[in-house]
Order: structure tokens, then C-alpha cells, then sequence
């Protein structure tokens, strides 16, 4: 059963849940617009969702609720410590120092270290592509792929986002988990009680599984099968290497209340493309028009575009999820 939001109701409850955990004002705010934002974009599994994940790992400790992510600026590189805290306010600061500096510069890597999910990796690059830049995003995450070839997963479903301006339309935008699909819809699926479609997902013993409690503990299913894998133990070197943050398989669960902080990586690289040639949008559309012109073609991002447009004022949302977070505000007020 479903219940009906306005915008501003459900930020107000996230916020205010987050809040009741020890979240501070500004780290918040943040964090609850992007959990709503993956919903306007039709994408729970990186929801709302995920927000009791986070607020019982803020009581336990896992999450260090209060923390408060600390940057450094060397050359073309933005260090930022998330100190163990949600990795929404990090990201955002990064991003934030990133754009003045790519701009002079023209190029800008930000690396995030010690933190936690990364939430729609889309949405970092997307901001920075309505600030004119080109962006690509990577994190790692809790292991949950097995290298090629393998059984015991090392490495995280390990997204990758790229987003480019355009002349006179919303940024191109391309966000792709490295599984066949997010581990997050395998954990809707488990809390639905349902069956997961084979394809997915792998058992313990490297068998084809449609139960979701064998897929949690076996391995999901890498898109491309070895060049998945190839992309995602790629994307571990770039962001735990580089931050010397925890690999997926030294990460605790983004699931579990229980254990040390996960402790993950990210890495956000930014382009000013007037440092590079003349026209660059312009000369992108030339692409797309092209792309366009074939029937049955849509451009990466046109997708979620319509689908927020669709929820500009409200979004649904499980009645028991809404009911958990009030719970959590309550028990604040108490």
C-alpha cells in the first residue's frame, strides 16, 4: 500500500529523520534532497528506501552521524574526507569547490575517501554538466561480484556516471551499475518477498539463482560478463586505490546496522571544455542529431528527465516506509 507526498512533505520527514539521529542541519538537507531526488527520478532502489538503512546505522554508530567532511585543494585535486559520514555532503562539497577550479584549470579530479553509499551517481555529474563541465563519477561499494572467473565476490556493483552539457537542452546523462543491475533491487525484492528474474545473480556455489537471500550471499551477475568484471575492478583502483579507502571486500554492508564504518571511495573528475577546443556543444548536438534522426532511439537520461517531470509535485511512497520514518522522528520528540 502507497501513500501520496508532496515534495515538500517528504523532505521534511527525511530531514527531519535524519535530524532525530543526529544528522546536523545543513549534512541533513543534503542528504534528504538527494534520496528524493533518486524517487523524482524513478529510482527507489537509491531512495527513500535506503534512508532506515542509514538511520539505524546513525544509532549504531556504523555512520558517524555528525560528521563533518574536511577538503583539501592540491593542484587539480580535491581531497575530501567524509570521516565515516553520509557520503551526500561530501560529494557536495566536493563538487562545489570543483566547479571554480575546473574552470581555471580546466580539469579537476575530486577524490572522496572513507565513506559511504554514493547514492545516483548520475546526479554529481549532472550538476556539474548545468555548471558547463563534462563530468564522469565512479564509487565502489560492498563487495558483491566475484572477479571473472570466480565465486567469492571483491569487488562492489561500482558505478559509473558521465554527463555532458548541451547547447539548449538538459545534460546527456549515462549512469550504469557494472552488475546487470543495482544490488538495491535485489534488496526490494527481498523485502517483497519476491523473486529476483534469473540473469541477475549468482548463488554461493556460482549457480544461476532467482532467490534473493542466495543472490545476497552469492554473487550478482556483472554486466558484460569478464569486461564488466575487467571495468569494475578498474573502478576499485580508482577510487579505493587512489583514496587509500577500503576495497569492496575489506567494506561492511550499506545494509547492515552492525560492524565498522564501510569506509568506500569515490572519484569525481571534471573537464572545462573551452580548455580544450571552441564550440564544444554545438558541436556535440552535431552527434546527436545524428542519433536522433534513427527510429526508435532515445538519448541516456531522457528517461529519468520525464519521469521527474511527472513528479514535480508529489511522489508515492510505501505507507510502512513513511510510517518507519515517523517513528524515527517521534521517538526524537520523546
Amino acid at each position: 500500500m502507497k501513500t501520496q507526498l508532496t515534495l515538500g512533505e517528504a523532505e521534511a520527514l527525511a530531514r527531519d529523520a535524519l535530524a532525530a539521529v543526529g544528522v546536523p542541519g545543513w549534512e541533513a538537507g543534503v542528504s534528504a534532497r538527494a534520496l528524493l531526488d533518486a524517487e523524482r527520478d524513478g529510482l527507489p532502489s537509491h531512495g527513500l528506501s535506503r534512508l532506515p538503512f542509514y538511520l539505524a546505522q546513525a544509532r549504531s554508530g556504523k555512520v558517524a552521524a555528525d560528521a563533518r567532511a574536511e577538503i583539501e585543494v592540491r593542484g587539480s585535486v580535491v581531497r575530501v574526507d567524509a570521516r565515516h559520514g553520509l557520503a551526500f555532503p561530501a560529494i557536495a562539497r566536493g563538487v562545489e569547490a570543483a566547479v571554480p577550479l575546473a574552470r581555471e584549470l580546466g580539469m579537476v579530479a575530486v577524490a572522496i575517501a572513507h565513506s559511504h553509499h554514493f547514492g545516483v551517481a548520475g546526479a554529481p555529474v549532472e550538476q556539474l554538466a548545468r555548471d558547463g563541465l563534462v563530468a564522469l563519477a565512479f564509487s565502489n561499494a560492498p563487495s558483491a561480484m566475484a572477479p571473472w572467473g570466480g565465486k567469492r565476490p571483491l569487488y562492489g556493483t561500482n558505478p559509473i556516471a558521465f554527463a555532458s552539457p548541451r547547447a539548449d537542452a538538459d545534460p546527456l546523462v549515462i549512469d550504469l551499475s557494472l552488475s546487470k543491475v543495482a544490488r538495491g533491487k535485489v534488496m526490494l525484492a527481498k523485502k517483497a518477498g519476491e523473486p529476483i528474474p534469473e540473469g541477475w545473480a549468482l548463488d554461493i556455489e556460482g549457480r544461476p539463482t532467482t532467490d534473493p537471500d542466495a543472490a545476497i550471499a552469492g554473487s550478482m551477475v556483472p554486466a558484460g560478463d569478464a569486461k564488466g568484471a575487467a571495468l569494475a575492478l578498474m573502478v576499485e583502483l580508482l577510487t579505493a586505490g587512489l583514496t587509500g579507502s577500503h576495497f569492496g571486500f575489506q567494506a561492511s554492508s550499506f545494509f547492515e546496522a552492525e560492524g565498522e564504518p564501510p569506509g568506500v571511495g569515490h572519484l569525481i573528475l571534471a573537464f572545462d571544455p573551452a580548455h580544450f577546443s571552441e564550440g564544444y556543444t554545438g558541436h556535440v548536438e552535431t552527434l546527436l542529431t545524428a542519433m536522433l534522426e534513427q527510429e526508435g532511439v532515445r538519448l541516456p537520461g531522457d528517461r529519468r528527465y520525464a519521469t521527474r517531470e511527472r513528479h514535480a509535485e508529489s511522489i508515492e511512497l510505501p505507507v510502512a516506509l513513511v510510517e518507519e520514518l515517523r517513528a524515527y522522528c517521534g521517538a526524537s520528540a520523546d
